[in-house]
């Protein structure tokens, strides 16, 4: 009998002490990540404020041409890019992704995004990495859109321009919408 009062206690005491350490990197814990990954994060994000500008064709038969002429005819604006982000929180993890939409491109094409951190700062979560994807066209004629420089997978914000001295100017696309649907081979 004494034996398996000492057999159930010494199984009660190890398994408190294994639950114990395997329940501790799970939420568990108030612990976050060691400073060695947060110093390595700080050094990849985004700045304060930065915004994203590019081009945005529409691609008709064999030919690319820039929507101002497609825009003379309709006499309207083109398309929509979004911007999507991650982000990291006070703890060093990765948050949900959210987006921004920019106003639609002017008569040549051309469209800019300016973005501030601030607001998802102030919940403490930093802005990690960015993409941009084309959104939407407002023309009918010219909708579908393209992967043409990663126009439907995101467009990585990579290099960047200073422009004073607190803004990154980021470049992407230029980006293709089309009137007819592409081939899936």
């Amino acid at each position: 009998m004494g034996f398996g009062k000492f057999t159930f206690l010494f199984c009660l005491c190890i398994g408190s002490v294994i639950g114990g350490s395997y329940a501790g990197g799970y939420g568990f814990g108030v612990e976050g990540p060691n400073a060695e990954v947060s110093e390595i994060i700080g050094k990849k994000l985004m700045p304060p404020v930065f915004s994203v500008q590019g081009m945005v064709y529409c691609k008709s038969a064999s030919k690319v041409l820039p929507l101002k002429v497609y825009l003379r005819i309709q006499n309207s604006v083109g398309g929509i890019v979004r911007i999507t982000c991650l982000g990291i929180d006070k703890y060093g993890y990765e948050t949900a992704p959210f987006s921004i939409l920019s106003r639609p491109t002017d008569s040549n094409g051309y469209f800019l995004a300016k973005l501030s951190a601030q607001l998802v700062e102030e919940s403490g979560v930093k802005i990690s990495q960015c993409k941009a994807f084309l959104h939407s066209s407002l023309l009918k004629s010219c909708s579908i859109a393209t992967e043409i420089n990663k126009g439907l997978t995101g467009a990585p914000l990579l290099g960047y321009r200073a422009v004073g001295s607190n803004m990154r100017l980021y470049s992407v696309g230029p980006f293709v919408y089309t009137s007819y649907p592409q081939p899936n081979y």
